[in-house]
Parts: structure tokens; C-alpha cells; sequence
């Protein structure tokens, strides 16, 4: 079979159970598609290809004798390189990481889907400390998008992005800590999930505080459900963590939104929206009034919050490498470098008023969500623009890439579960991304409001071109 690497990972261990192919072939087909296009996409920061075929052997067994380890067992898997992996060095895209040091530990997302027998391929790009909206980095260079490789795929998990659009794996692990998942999910068509704060585990814990997340990033909405199922589990090491809710994600799937109450703010009142991706949302909002969701158009009320995540962003960049020594401050990458000094100006006072102004936030979208099942918005307000930028050209960058994604960021401060799930494409062949944003704890009704949206349309089975 020729195309074993599109295939999902929901109907690769149904495949495996029934013989039909075997996870060394699939992992094989993936570390093909990787080898044939990763130089032109430079998704990937290392590609471990002999061990992952051992792990697909291991895996092939299991299934042979159907005793397989976990619901995802034999699965390609690819691992943002800002996430611990147990023999690999994690350098999160920076030239000031020591690769020589010891690497004896996985993170917890790693470690519940090594536990289920995933098949770990390699690690994906991120910038550096995964600190901004694009991926380029020092260390790695720049990331391209696989619908238009003169395009960022977005960031700061567009390496992941960018290698599950260009079916290099089913499932890949991104960061979230203001919009680090549904950025580059927007811009490269792929499905990303930024789960409830502390319902997939953490460690170390980001030095960006409580605004960062962990989640799946896949091509459908079921995938990331399977990986949900595995990744959403407990581990001691994060002591903020939720207690684990038992939940299925993948079951009644198919169950409907006829009745949801649906809240949609076209622009969060503030936010100037690209025609053509303000039509492709508007669209999509119908397709889910179709579908028995009650829609009103409404905003939440909330002034932007871009000066209060900046203040406890910019403070996260502090606490992280404003001890550096000069000569390995020097080896950062000159925007973050910039950050850091910016953030030397910003005084305890600063950062308690934006503590407070972050707590009002959070009882007001409490308060919101008490009427609705799901805030609706456009991922991000723009289609994907030039790779190697920071900024498109026409924003204010001042703001460094926090100006460019006022749709995001808000729903860190929040905590709340969001996603991006493809909605369409610009006249020019660029993906656009619908958000879902759900009630705090309530990732299902997310989860299962993008699957009805994804059943409806097909907007995620078109390829881009060449790959």
C-alpha cells in the first residue's frame, strides 16, 4: 500500500487487528514521506529512524499475537522538541541548550503514549523556548508551510503542524501557552486542541506559568481523541494538575450538536478580521446551525487582554533566561533577546495588576459560559504569511507576534479548552481555522462539536499539492 502514511490513526489499529498492514510498514511509509520532503519543509529537529522501527517490530509482535499494549500501539508519533523523550536531546530550539548532559526522562505526555506502544519517529522544530506565533529558530532555521513553503506554518508548534499536514506521522504533540497549538493548526489545516489547564500533565512545567498547555495535534478530530485518551492521564510529577476524569473522548463521537447552545463573536468586538477568512468562519458557523446548534452572535465583552499576557509572558522570559551570561544571551535569537530586555523594565507592581486583571478575565468568561455550551471565533484573523517573519508586514510589531493573534492568547489567560479546526481555504490556497472555545473542564463538548463540523465538510482530506 502506497499510502499508509495518510492514514489515521484510528484506522491504523483497526488495520493492525485485522492483519492488514503492520506498523513496520507504516512507520517505514512515514520515514519515506519525512525523507522526501522534510528538506524543503524542515519540520523536523532529529529523526530517529532505527529506533523506531525497533519499536515497530516490538509493536508488529503485539498485534501479531492481538495483545496489543494500548490504544495507540504501533502508531507514528512525533514529539515537539520543547517535551522531554528519554534518550534524545530536547534543545527547544536554542543554541544555548547543552546536548551533552543527561536525557533519562520522558515527559508525561511521552511517557503515556511510550507506555501504549506509540512509535516515536523523532522531534518537531519549534522556535526558541517555543516564545513566539511563527518557527524559526537559530538553531534549526526556518520552518516552511506545507500548502505554500514561501508561508509560515505558524508556531510555536509548527513543526508538529507542519509534519502531520505533510503526513509525516497521524499524531504529533504540540505547547500551548498563547495559541502555541492553534496558530500553526489555523495556518496549516490540521485539527490542534489546546486541552483545560492541567488536564493533560506537564513536567517540567513551562517557566511561562499557567498560561502553558499541552495537547494533540492531528489531522482528525477522532485522532486527537485517541490521544486524549492516553495523554490526559495522571502523573505525579505536576502538582497542578486535574484529577483524571475517566473520560472516553472517542466515544458517541457521532452523537450530534442539535441543541448547543453556540455564542459567536466574529471579532471579540475589537479585532479586525481578513475578508475572505471572516466569510470562511461566517460559513462555517452555518454549517453548524445546520447541524441543530442554536447560534446567536454575540461578543464576550471583554476589552483585548494583549497588555496583561504580555506583562506575565514577557515575565515568564525573564524568570527563564534574563540570568544568562552575556556571551550565551548573545546566541539567542535577537527578537527574544529583545524580549528579555523589555522585560527588565516590568516592576512587581506591573506584574500583580496583571495578575488581577488576569483573575477578572477568567470570572468574566466563567460567567459568560454559564449561557453557552462554546464560544465560536476565527482562529486566527489572517491567513498565513511569509516564512521567516515575525510579524506580517502590515502589523504593528511592537507587539512582537502577540498583535497578529488576538484570538488566542485570551483563552490561555482563561484556561479554557480551544481548538482550530479547518474551515476552508483563501483564493490562494491558504488554510483558515474556525476556534472553538469551551466551558472550563468541559474538553468533550469541544471535541465533539469539531467532529460534527469535520463529518459535515471535508475540508481536511485535501492534501497539499506535492505531498
Amino acid at each position: 500500500m502506497t499510502d499508509l502514511h495518510w492514514k489515521s490513526a484510528a484506522k491504523l489499529v483497526k488495520g493492525y487487528a485485522k492483519k492488514k498492514f503492520s506498523p513496520v510498514e507504516v512507520a517505514q511509509a512515514c520515514l519515506a514521506q519525512i525523507e522526501r520532503h522534510d528538506k524543503r519543509l524542515n519540520a523536523m529537529v532529529s529523526v530517529h529512524a532505527e529506533e523506531a522501527l525497533a519499536q515497530a517490530k516490538a509493536s508488529e509482535k503485539r498485534w501479531i499475537k492481538a495483545a496489543p499494549q494500548g490504544p495507540v500501539d504501533g502508531v507514528p508519533t512525533l514529539i515537539k522538541d520543547l517535551l522531554l523523550v528519554r534518550g534524545w536531546p530536547t534543545l527547544r530550539g536554542s543554541r544555548t541548550v547543552d546536548r551533552n548532559q543527561a536525557w533519562d526522562q520522558d515527559s508525561p505526555s511521552v511517557a503515556r503514549l511510550r507506555e501504549c506502544g506509540a512509535v516515536f519517529l523523532g522531534s518537531t522544530t519549534t522556535p526558541e523556548f517555543g516564545w513566539k506565533g511563527v518557527t524559526d529558530s537559530p538553531l534549526t532555521g526556518i520552518t516552511r508551510n506545507p500548502w505554500d513553503v514561501t508561508k509560515t506554518p505558524g508556531g510555536s508548534s509548527g513543526g508538529s503542524s507542519a509534519a502531520a499536514a505533510a503526513g509525516y506521522a497521524p499524531l504529533t504533540l504540540g505547547t500551548d501557552g498563547g495559541g502555541s497549538i492553534r496558530i500553526p493548526a489555523g495556518f496549516s489545516g490540521i485539527f490542534g486542541l489546546k486541552p483545560s489547564f492541567g488536564r493533560v500533565p506537564a513536567y517540567p512545567l513551562s517557566p511561562f506559568g499557567t498560561v502553558a498547555h499541552v495537547g494533540p495535534m492531528t489531522r482528525t478530530v477522532e485522532d486527537a481523541c485517541l490521544m486524549m485518551n492516553v495523554i490526559a492521564q495522571p502523573d505525579p510529577r505536576d502538582w497542578t494538575s486535574l484529577p483524571p476524569d475517566g473520560m472516553d473522548y472517542t466515544a458517541k463521537l457521532g452523537r450530534g450538536i442539535e441543541g448547543l447552545k453556540i455564542a459567536f463573536s466574529p471579532a471579540l468586538g475589537y479585532v479586525e478580521v481578513d475578508a475572505e477568512i471572516a466569510k470562511l468562519v461566517q460559513d462555517a458557523v452555518k454549517v453548524l446551525e445546520e447541524l441543530g446548534a442554536e447560534v446567536e452572535e454575540v461578543d464576550p465583552g471583554f476589552e483585548d487582554p494583549a497588555a496583561c499576557f504580555r506583562t506575565l509572558w514577557w515575565s515568564g522570559a525573564r524568570a527563564l533566561l534574563g540570568k544568562l551570561p552575556e556571551a550565551k544571551k548573545k546566541l539567542l535569537d535577537p527578537a527574544l533577546a529583545d524580549v528579555v530586555a523589555q522585560s527588565m523594565a516590568i516592576s512587581l507592581e506591573d506584574y500583580q495588576d496583571a495578575v488581577k486583571a488576569r483573575g477578572a478575565l477568567g470570572s468574566q468568561m466563567r460567567q459568560f459560559m454559564e449561557r453557552y455550551d462554546l464560544l465560536v471565533t476565527p482562529a486566527l484573523p489572517i491567513p498565513a504569511f511569509e516564512a521567516g517573519k515575525l510579524a506580517p508586514a502590515d502589523v504593528d510589531n511592537t507587539g512582537k507576534w502577540v498583535n497578529w493573534t488576538p484570538f488566542s492568547y485570551p483563552f490561555n489567560l482563561t484556561q479554557q479548552p480551544a481548538a482550530s479546526v479547518p474551515c476552508g481555504f483563501t483564493a490562494k490556497g491558504l488554510p483558515a481555522g474556525l476556534q472553538l472555545v469551551g466551558r472550563m473542564f468541559d474538553d468533550r463538548t469541544v471535541m465533539s462539536t469539531a467532529h460534527a463540523y469535520q463529518s459535515a465538510t471535508a475540508w481536511n482530506k485535501t492534501k497539499p499539492p506535492g505531498c
